[in-house]
């Protein structure tokens, strides 16, 4: 039996991926154990995101060449996809795969058990217009499960590396998003999250089909899904029709992920991104018009070259007005090979520190006002896991719908189901809540229905 363990850096389609490559292992016999221990195959998924992306991936590609250096080293992922020469001159690394053609990883490894030669199996991404298939038709550790919609991004901001890592848009044919959908529900998830590298541009390659339409099909298609999310959608992609679907869908969670980057219009046209305050804001009126009580967390980097204190002051303001639930803040770091890392007047680190906190205290205080709206409401929980730092206490962790994270007493059958729960005290990171009862009514499994479950 040949074992073969993995290591995931970077984001959530990344996770995705790794799970999706761990099918094909599965199909061919393998068995899973932890990156830690002794394997004959490690298969590292990278990031290529940040420099530090880079620097991270190539010492967990070393940490696995230590652990047992007989053992076929794959690297795959984004940096494989960038790079491929930097981590073929790694010692003791086997097989490189970029961010498609990951199929061939099998064939590969038996090529290299055969042939004792490196394998560079990286393609020109940019040729590639075709979503590459990979099922996953569950998860290893996850209550909620990711679906990964689409592939590649077409915006070339300057910041950013990700199109020369992942290639141009490509969205995954509909009927494969509804089959692979049901397949997780039949898995027991009640959640499903929609990903992908640009997941709100989803059909713009296509003809007479787009997101909306997905999200349409999705909550009519699937039987006994309850929740559906999107991970990521630009202000840009939320079109009219989008909004109208949000407003009818009963699906649909009440909580959006927008990144805004920046408050700024003169910043927003040094980044090259695709939209001004003007528009984000009145996309923003419309929204909360159709979801009432709408969480709206986003992303924003802080000191963009040239970022002047006025131009700061915009970002944060803005924030505050439009009252977003919680933000990603990252401090503005060169990425090579990117427009924004040869610009004049980089932002000196002490400076973007110390905005990179006003925004997180402001974060903290949003966060707290808009889960106060819900104190003493009774609101629908998913729950994921028990509390980690106390795992004595018999609290569980879920989110909401709306994507408040609370403590409340549960069992451990309750996991992965839809129960009820009243928040007793507002809070963040967490909120503490009681537990009413399981949304499905259906009396509570005993032992033996469980075992067989």
């Amino acid at each position: 039996m040949s074992l073969v363990a993995f290591h995931t850096l970077g984001c959530k389609v990344n996770h995705y991926e790794t799970e999706a490559i761990w099918q094909l292992f599965k199909e061919n016999g393998y068995e899973r154990t932890e990156f830690e221990s002794t394997a004959d195959v490690y298969v590292i998924n990278t990031c290529t995101v940040t420099n530090t992306g880079d620097k991270k991936s190539r010492q967990v590609i070393r940490r696995a060449i230590r652990k047992n250096p007989d053992a076929v080293i794959c690297v795959t992922g984004c940096y494989a996809q960038t790079s491929p020469a930097e981590i073929m001159a790694i010692p003791g690394v086997d097989i490189v795969v970029g961010t498609q053609d990951r199929r061939k990883m099998l064939g590969y490894i038996e090529q290299y058990k055969q042939e004792r030669q490196p394998i560079n199996g990286v393609g020109n991404i940019m040729k590639t217009r075709v979503y590459e298939e990979l099922e996953v038709p569950s998860f290893t550790d996850r209550t909620r499960a990711s679906l990964k919609i689409q592939e590649g991004c077409n915006n070339f901001c300057t910041f950013c590396i990700i199109p020369w890592a992942r290639g141009l848009m490509r969205s995954r044919d509909p009927e494969e998003v509804i089959k692979q959908a049901q397949q997780l529900v039949n898995a027991g998830y009640k959640e499903i999250v929609l990903t992908g590298i640009h997941t709100g541009g989803y059909g713009e390659d296509m003809k007479d089909y787009n997101l909306a339409a997905l999200l349409r099909d999705l909550e009519s298609n699937v039987i006994g899904l309850k929740r559906i999310r999107i991970s990521s959608i630009e202000a840009s992609q939320i079109t009219d029709e989008i909004i109208e679907v949000l407003d009818q869908s009963t699906k649909v969670v009440r909580h959006l992920h927008v990144p805004l980057q920046s408050g700024s219009n003169t910043v927003l046209k040094r980044m090259r991104r695709k939209y001004t305050m003007e528009f984000f804001a009145e996309r923003l009126t419309k929204l909360r018009q159709a979801l009432p009580g709408l969480a709206l967390t986003s992303d924003v980097i802080v000191g963009f070259p040239g970022e002047t204190e006025e131009e700061f002051m915009e970002t944060y303001n803005f924030i505050k007005d439009h009252k977003f639930s919680e933000l990603h803040v990252f401090p503005y770091s060169k990425r090579t090979g990117t427009p924004a890392a040869r610009m004049e007047d980089q932002i000196d680190e002490e400076v973007k520190n110390e905005r990179v906190h006003r925004l997180i205290s402001l974060s903290d205080q949003l966060a707290k006002e808009y889960a106060s709206n819900y104190e003493g409401e009774v609101l629908e929980v998913i729950p994921e896991e028990l509390d980690k730092e106390d795992p004595t206490s018999g609290l569980y962790v879920g989110f909401t719908d709306n994507y408040l994270k609370v403590k409340f007493n549960a069992t451990e059958d309750m996991i992965g189901k839809i129960v009820k729960v009243k928040i007793t005290k507002a809070g963040y990171p967490y909120n503490e809540g009681q537990f009413v009862k399981v949304e499905e009514d259906l009396p509570i499994e005993t032992e033996d229905a469980r075992t067989t479950a």
